[in-house]
């Protein structure tokens, strides 16, 4: 098993994905030479997340030029190497295209539009030149998301915990959550699914024994309220929360149950009815665009989770560095929603089952044979929107790297977090 994403050599500037639509079942690392072949992995979902396509994105662009520093790519058609200005208008041609593999996650575009800046403004005169300003780039990237997503993490977690004291709540709650946003989704940690982890950490302390002959300086403080369980979305159609986030969780040991999409509505009036069960007082989502007013893009089935949170009263969070929001777009009509192909609904790919042992089937090499059924009626039409838009109203708070926005008067202010 394995949660690194991303594989990235800053020596030899090579760069390696895991390809996710093989798992949970399968390891398996695609090399990445070309810009090309990013647009490709990222459009088949091989790799998938709003940071991790924007990392994924941004780095193949290093690794294609560094193919041209070291004269590995003699013979290509496609780049005027003798003309430093045509090359540049060439390879932002290439940023565009890049850029079409996934239209509606913003961070992909913004990560692109900030390396066309550096081309345009650059005062460099050749590809030698340039790189370095490219390399900077790319490694920051990788390294900020990291960072900011361990800060999302512990930010999530404290609004959380301190809206729960304000209610005076006390014992054992749970989360809801849909999708993937853990490390397979960005370079680590993750965004939404980093809160959980951040959460979890907490209940560990606060399950640690207090030796009572200790000072009280070295006795642990805890809130009253703990988490104790996750429940993640299977999230169709392409199960994301089956493969990806449940394979997240269960490598970490992070309690957790699998429920399809459907069954939220009556989980969370079973738990209520049931005082022996630990409450969902909270859902975590990621995004992969969040516009000026807070209308927020995300994995297909997430403004439904939304519309169930609110007369439950289960506080309903969006959490997403910055680097997500688009200030440029006022509301979440404006946003261009990615139809995704027919098939992906009609089929259902996943490790080839043994009826007897209900365990993978393995090869003489053993690896999990894969395979791929169809689930759908021949000749229906299919309707397959890979996001929907949740409207602001639904969201109770904003999570980012620089702490959580609330709404004032029912509007968020995000351009406040960019003064």
């Amino acid at each position: 098993m394995s949660l690194q994403a991303i594989k990235f050599d800053r020596e030899t500037i090579s760069l390696s994905i895991l390809d996710q639509l093989l798992l949970p079942y399968a390891t398996e690392y695609i090399t990445i030479n070309t810009i090309a072949d990013a647009h490709d992995v990222i459009k088949k979902m091989q790799v998938r997340g709003a940071p991790a396509i924007a990392i994924v994105g941004t780095l193949s662009i290093l690794v294609e030029l560094n193919i041209f520093l070291g004269d590995k790519f003699n013979g290509q058609s496609f780049y005027d190497l003798k003309d430093f200005n045509n090359f540049k208008s060439q390879l932002i041609q290439r940023l565009e295209y890049l850029v079409t593999s996934r239209p509606t996650a913003v961070n992909l575009s913004n990560a692109v539009n900030e390396v066309i800046e550096i081309i345009k403004s650059t005062s460099a005169s050749t590809i030698d030149e340039l790189y370095p300003q490219i390399l900077k780039f790319g490694c920051d990237l990788i390294d900020d998301d990291y960072t900011n997503n361990v800060k999302l993490g512990e930010n999530g977690k404290d609004w959380i915990l301190e809206h729960l004291a304000k209610e005076n709540f006390e014992g054992d709650f749970s989360v809801l959550t849909i999708c993937n946003t853990g490390s397979l989704a960005t370079s680590g940690y993750g965004t939404a699914l980093g809160v959980v982890r951040s959460l979890w950490k907490h209940a560990e302390q606060f399950n640690t024994t207090i030796n009572e002959d200790e000072p009280a300086t070295k006795k642990i403080k805890t809130t009253t309220a703990k988490f104790s369980r996750v429940y993640p979305l299977e999230t169709r159609p392409y199960n994301q929360g089956a493969r990806l986030t449940a394979y997240e969780l269960v490598y970490e040991k992070i309690p957790s149950t699998l429920v399809t999409d459907s069954m939220v509505t009556y989980l969370i009036s079973s738990l209520n009815k049931d005082p022996s069960k630990p409450p969902i007082k909270a859902c975590v989502v990621g995004a992969d665009r969040i516009v000026k007013n807070g209308d927020t893009a995300n994995k297909i089935g997430t403004y439904q989770l939304a519309l169930i949170c609110k007369p439950f009263g289960i506080k309903f969070l969006v959490v997403a560095p910055k680097t997500t929001i688009d200030l440029k777009t006022q509301h979440g009509d404006d946003i261009v929603v990615e139809q995704r192909p027919a098939n992906e609904l009609q089929n259902v790919s996943g490790g080839v089952i043994d009826l007897t042992t209900n365990e993978v089937v393995r090869n003489e090499k053993g690896y999990a044979v894969s395979g791929k059924v169809g689930v759908a009626a021949p000749g229906i039409e299919v309707w397959n929107p890979s996001f929907d838009i949740t409207p602001h109203d639904l969201i109770d708070g904003i999570v980012t790297e620089d702490g959580v926005v609330t709404k004032v008067n029912g509007e968020f202010d995000l351009e406040a977090l960019f003064k």
